[in-house]
């Protein structure tokens, strides 16, 4: 499985997705797309808005929060087949 996560260093649901991924045990790319105008436009060109975190498992593009509810954790251990605890 690949995973990549476009994130900035200010975004505190980007800093809770990676963590998530970490504590699980995921292999991550992490890119800025503060520090990189092309992940930026990908970003928007995908999902329409500049809204991160944004992950992209195995090609397929997933907004890992919703505004007002958080983390979705139960979407992530579901579409990273971790099971629950």
């Amino acid at each position: 499985m690949t995973v990549q996560v476009y994130s900035t260093a200010w975004c505190r649901d980007c800093r809770l997705a990676k963590q998530f991924l970490r504590e699980h045990g995921v292999e991550f790319t992490e890119i800025d797309v503060d520090t990189d105008a092309a992940a930026s436009d990908e970003v928007m060109r995908h999902v329409g808005k500049r809204a991160v975190p944004q992950l992209v498992i195995d090609g397929e593009w997933f907004q890992p929060y919703a505004p007002g509810r958080g983390l979705l954790l139960d979407e992530l251990h579901k579409r990273l087949g971790i099971p629950r605890d």
